[in-house]
Parts: C-alpha cells; sequence; structure tokens
C-alpha cells in the first residue's frame, strides 16, 4: 500500500490532521495499535481553546459541538474561603473556552472520517517506522498474524507519551526535558450537575481542588494528593468530603453528589522532546509534549501542532514548497514552551509542595492576591488560558 502521510495514532491529533489532510485533497492512512471502542472508553479534559475550535470547523467536525459544548466566559479562583472571578472574555478582548470532552472530539472526528471513506487501520500490532531519515520512509505493521508495509512520503508520529514514534528516534538525536511534580490529582467523573457554571480552581492548606465538568449533567472533580495513595482507599463519602474541605462554604453547601461511575490517580508532569522533526518523521501531540493538566493545555497543543504541521504539509503539496515544514518543529516549539510555563505557573501557584517553607507558602499567597487584584495580571492570565495566538 502507498499513500502520501501515514498518521500513527488515532487519537484526537492523529484524526484531527488526516481531516485536514483529507479535506485538502492529500491521501493518508491512520493506523492504531487499539480498536476504536477502546479508545472511545478514555474519558479525558475537554477545554477547548478558539483556535482548537477552528481547526474542529475546518475538519467539518464541529457540529455537536457547537450544539452541545458549553462556552464559558470565566473561572474562579478559591483562595482564603472566597471566589475571585476571572474575567476571560473581558480581559482577552471577547474571547472564551468551550468545555467539550475530549472523548466526544474524538467521537465527532471518527464519525466524519469514516462519512469521508478515509482509511483508518485498527488493531494494528507492532506499529513501527522506518527510513524516515532518508526519501523512501514506510510503516509497518502487523494484523491478523501477516505483516504489512505503507510506503509514504511523510510520516506523522501522533501516538502518545507511550508510542511507538518517538522510541524509533536515536537517542542521540533527540533531546528531552522533564519535571516530575511530586504529588498527583485523584479525579472522579459522577453523573450530576456541576457544582458551579464555570470551573473552581482552589487553593487551600489541604491541598487544590479542581470543580470540572463533562456537560452540564456531567461533573468531573479533583483533588490533590500523595503519589502513594491508592484509588482503592477512596471511597466516595472520603472524596466528597475532602472536596467540601477544600472549597469555599457556598459551593461546598451546593456540592451534589452521587456514586462515582470512574476514580483515577494522575500523576503530574511536565514533558518537552526536541525537535519535532526527524527527516520525515514528525512528532505531534502528547508523542512530543506533557503538561501538566492544571492549565488546560494538553488537548489544545496538540491542536497548535496539527495546525502547523498540516499548514507546512498543504504548502508542500500545493506550492512545492518545504518551507512550512522545515520551520514546523520551531513554530510548534515555541508555542509548546509558553504553554508549559503557563501550565507549571499554575500548577505552581495553586498546589501545595511537600517542601513548602512559611516563607515560600507567604510568597504563594502574595502571588494569588496580587494576580486577582491587578487588572494588568489577570489579562496575562486571561490571555494564556483562552489560548495563545497561531
Amino acid at each position: 500500500m502507498r499513500t502520501q502521510i501515514a498518521i500513527i495514532g488515532s487519537g484526537p491529533s492523529g484524526l484531527l490532521l488526516g481531516q485536514l489532510l483529507t479535506g485538502a485533497g492529500i491521501d493518508n492512512v491512520i493506523l492504531d495499535r487499539v480498536g476504536k471502542d477502546y479508545i472511545l472508553g478514555r474519558v479525558r479534559a475537554g477545554v477547548l481553546e478558539e483556535g482548537t475550535v477552528r481547526l474542529l470547523d475546518e475538519a467539518r467536525s464541529a457540529a455537536r459541538l457547537h450544539a452541545e459544548g458549553l462556552p464559558h466566559n470565566g473561572f474562579s479562583l478559591a483562595f482564603d474561603g472566597r471566589d475571585h472571578r476571572i474575567d476571560l472574555y473581558g480581559l482577552s478582548g471577547g474571547k472564551r473556552v468551550t468545555v467539550y470532552g475530549q472523548t466526544e472530539v474524538t467521537r465527532d472526528l471518527m464519525e466524519q472520517r469514516e462519512a469521508s471513506d478515509a482509511l483508518t487501520i485498527y488493531d494494528a500490532a507492532d506499529v513501527t517506522p522506518h527510513d524516515f531519515d532518508g526519501h523512501t520512509p514506510f510503516v509497518s505493521y502487523e494484523k491478523d498474524g501477516v505483516v504489512h508495509r505503507i510506503d509514504c512520503d511523510f510520516i506523522a508520529g501522533c501516538d502518545g507519551f507511550h508510542g511507538a514514534s518517538r522510541k524509533a528516534l536515536p537517542k542521540k538525536a533527540i533531546r528531552t526535558f522533564e519535571k516530575i511534580y511530586p504529588f498527583g490529582w485523584l479525579g472522579i467523573l459522577v453523573d450530576v450537575a456541576p457544582v458551579n457554571h464555570e470551573l473552581i480552581y482552589a487553593n487551600h492548606p489541604r491541598g487544590f481542588a479542581l470543580c470540572s465538568m463533562r456537560s452540564a449533567t456531567r461533573s468531573r472533580y479533583y483533588i490533590q494528593c500523595s503519589l502513594d495513595e491508592k484509588v482503592e482507599d477512596w471511597s466516595d463519602d472520603r472524596f466528597w468530603d475532602e472536596l467540601r474541605c477544600r472549597l469555599p462554604t457556598h459551593h461546598a453547601e451546593a456540592l451534589k453528589t452521587a456514586a462515582s461511575f470512574e476514580k483515577s490517580i494522575a500523576p503530574l508532569r511536565s514533558f518537552v522532546a526536541e525537535p519535532l522533526r526527524f527527516g520525515r518523521l514528525f512528532l505531534v501531540g502528547d508523542a512530543a509534549h506533557i503538561v501538566p493538566p492544571t492549565g488546560a493545555k494538553g488537548l489544545n497543543l496538540a491542536a497548535s501542532d496539527v495546525h502547523y504541521l498540516f499548514e507546512g504539509l498543504r504548502e508542500f503539496y500545493g506550492d512545492r514548497s518545504s518551507a512550512g515544514i522545515d520551520a514546523y518543529s520551531q513554530k510548534a516549539l515555541a508555542r509548546v514552551w509558553k504553554a508549559v510555563r503557563f501550565s507549571w505557573w499554575m500548577t505552581t501557584m495553586m498546589h501545595r509542595f511537600p517542601d513548602t517553607g512559611d516563607f515560600d507558602q507567604k510568597i504563594q499567597e502574595a502571588e494569588l492576591d496580587y494576580l486577582t487584584h491587578s487588572r494588568a495580571a489577570s489579562t496575562a492570565l486571561a490571555e494564556n488560558y483562552v489560548g495563545l495566538p497561531f
């Protein structure tokens, strides 16, 4: 088999890139080591920047998002037992974010791809990129006991942090940067109305908490926890009691509870791999970078990578110019590092660290006070939260 672009990974970044390429008349094939049902069973975050929504519009995959997504014009920072609302819309010049689950984004892109008759190969074992440092790259995979080969012009590695694309690179060709945070997030999903119509980020002496949602009837709640904690030690009742402790009184009293249907602990880390291009192989999204969820940047960074790569490939095939793909790594990484900085800053400001002394705690309190009482500081927060331009 031959195609122009072989895309490894059928998460949101791979599917979005595939649909943009298909719309531009550029042939592509997507491969994934797991099946469609497994992919749709993964529940992930879903706070979308306007730039991400625009790309989904361009991919003709945003109709349900516009019908069911929840536009948010702001969010609350809670500390000292009080809410401090950040007016995203007013501070950013009319921009907002949209709450819409990543699983739903993936489902919409899958359905649009099926409608366009573009090829996706699921349950493809041992997917491996080859010869991407030359002019004749190809991807091999095994399915139903038979080894297959897809020849292509370029390979897009959209297969996540643990995928095959980055692992296939020579160690000397790549540099990685990583920060491991000394805590995780214990999160639950529950089918009740959210406690507030906008997100609440809470800083409390017992640790961070986040009140989020996936829809008007499905809530997502998190609390900071030690990396030594085990999910089985947290009953629903224990979780609700701890969450109430970390929220301002009026939110704690309004909190509706029910049995959770998903509960997990996620460690927090920052990770960036450089560069993002290796001959005819490009790293995209989580294959190249991970950010803490505090700043809601993971999916949106993957989308901006897709934007830069798609524009470069469209220029390559339409104008016979390699300028766009040559600049892909530099352009994408410039935006990645700004988002990594923002996520690090939000994480540092909102969490309680095990080694924080009295001086550091006073600095954190001063930072929150300044942030919520200075229009300039609030504007910088809003500008980053709604998404820097790409």
